[in-house]
């Protein structure tokens, strides 16, 4: 019955390979007309170990619901052979999440906020790895689907920061938990965000719509933002420092880390052999610092995990690198991997844009990489100076963010050969121009 809703589902990570569900447990189960189900499914992968805990919650109608015939499930193995449809598409089943909070154990709220438990629930369609249903204008709810059991970062980074009364973060409301799983989260909905990546490609576009302008004579200009920016990812570095535990890794571990992934690179993207002298004297640099400060940090912060509002930016999705287990994720790192992604996202801005508009004159093409290059170098400025404020970036700093740069335009690398591979020269030139 599961198996074929998992296999047409954009969150599920097993597309592509021979799958079997190998056993399924009720987590929980509540409400009426419909009936909610949460069930945590297991998955095989045929000629593997590999296994997977998956989240799927179900609503179970006596009658056929046509308008949720495209994730329908089956018959619900009872007496009454009910039929079975994901719930996050279903507002009645949604509504009964929402309404638990506070009111039915694993559900925990916390206080602070007056939840409007009758907006209606909608479903964000973008997303990939996780399912977000809207309620109203008031809150969000976030379920993760693919688990991992113990303490998911999104959740305790988020209440740490919403204790401490961060402005930068949308506010945590509450949290399911099951046993040794966290499946999901209810948040603050920002009803004026708009996302850091679209600004800052509006922002590119402006610039190159003038032929004769610099990027700070633009309309458009994204350098006080960028500043903002800063400011934002030094206040939550600060909280997220005082309120879990700190402590020191050795430079050389960091760098060995580091010139791992890079031979690792090697063997998906071979151009990166012409850098990787280089890149690898980048990283021994850091081997000679000693011990350096480590804490809990964003862990994956790029322009796309930045919102706008009304009232400032504001940090989004702690969850840290998707890829990394869960257990590597939880693990303190320095907070210039988080300075690095967001000098890396200035970058690629401009880039982006670029490659977006077709061209074949030599002249524009050189023009619009100058242009590029000089919005980029702007704003990763201004968003340095203001994350480091009157301190500026010491010696030591500067070296460890450099090889922090460098480790992100490989792994950038990586994922650009493997799923855009036309769009590779933009972390190969930041390789290039940082290993110079």
């Amino acid at each position: 019955m599961i198996a074929s809703l998992l296999a047409q589902s954009r969150w599920f990570g097993g597309k592509g390979r021979a799958f079997t569900v190998s056993a399924t447990r009720e987590l929980l189960r509540f409400g009426a007309d419909p009936e909610v189900v949460v069930l945590l499914v297991e998955v095989s992968y045929d000629g593997t170990p590999d296994r997977e805990l998956y989240q799927v919650p179900l609503a179970l109608y006596d009658e056929p619901q046509d308008r949720l015939d495209h994730v329908q499930a089956g018959r619900w193995p009872d007496a009454e052979g009910r039929i079975a449809y994901d719930a996050v598409h279903d507002r009645s089943a949604m509504a009964h999440f929402l309404r638990a909070f506070g009111e039915r154990d694993g559900f925990v709220r916390l206080p602070g906020h007056e939840l409007d438990v009758d907006a209606p629930g909608s479903l964000f369609s973008g997303e990939q790895s996780n399912s977000s249903v809207l309620f109203g204008e008031d809150s969000v709810l976030k379920l993760f689907r693919k688990l991992t059991p113990g303490e998911n970062p999104d959740i305790t980074t988020h209440r740490v920061l919403t204790e401490a009364g961060s402005p930068h973060i949308a506010r945590l409301y509450g949290w399911i938990e099951v046993e040794d799983l966290q499946l999901g989260m209810l948040q603050q909905f920002l009803r004026t965000a708009s996302d850091g990546w679209d600004l800052a490609l509006a922002s590119v576009r402006d610039l190159f719509a003038e032929a004769d302008l610099h990027a700070e004579e633009v309309g458009g200009d994204f350098a006080a933002e960028a500043a903002r920016l800063g400011t934002a990812l030094a206040d939550v570095h600060a909280q997220l420092r005082a309120s879990f535990p700190t402590t020191w890794l050795p430079g050389r571990e960091i760098a060995d880390a580091m010139t791992r992934r890079l031979q690792a690179s090697l063997q998906i993207v071979p151009e990166l052999a012409e850098y990787s002298r280089r890149a690898e004297a980048v990283f021994r640099a850091v081997a000679g610092l000693g011990d350096v400060p480590v804490q809990r940090i964003h862990g994956d912060l790029h322009l796309g995990q930045t919102l706008r509002t009304v009232l400032g930016w504001k940090l989004v999705d702690f969850e840290g690198e998707p890829a990394k287990p869960l257990s590597e994720r939880l693990l303190p790192d320095s907070p210039w991997r988080d300075v690095a992604g967001m000098l890396r996202s200035f970058d690629y801005a401009p880039h982006a844009v670029a490659e977006s508009m077709p061209e074949e004159d030599p002249d524009v093409l050189h023009q619009r990489g100058v242009r590029a290059d000089e919005w980029a170098r702007r704003n990763r400025k201004a968003f340095l100076a203001s994350y480091c404020g009157a301190a500026g970036l010491g010696a030591a700093e500067r070296t460890l963010l450099t090889a922090y740069v460098v480790d992100k335009a490989v792994y950038e690398c990586v994922y650009e050969a493997r799923n855009r591979p036309t769009w590779l020269r933009i972390p190969l030139a930041g390789v290039a121009r940082l290993t110079t």
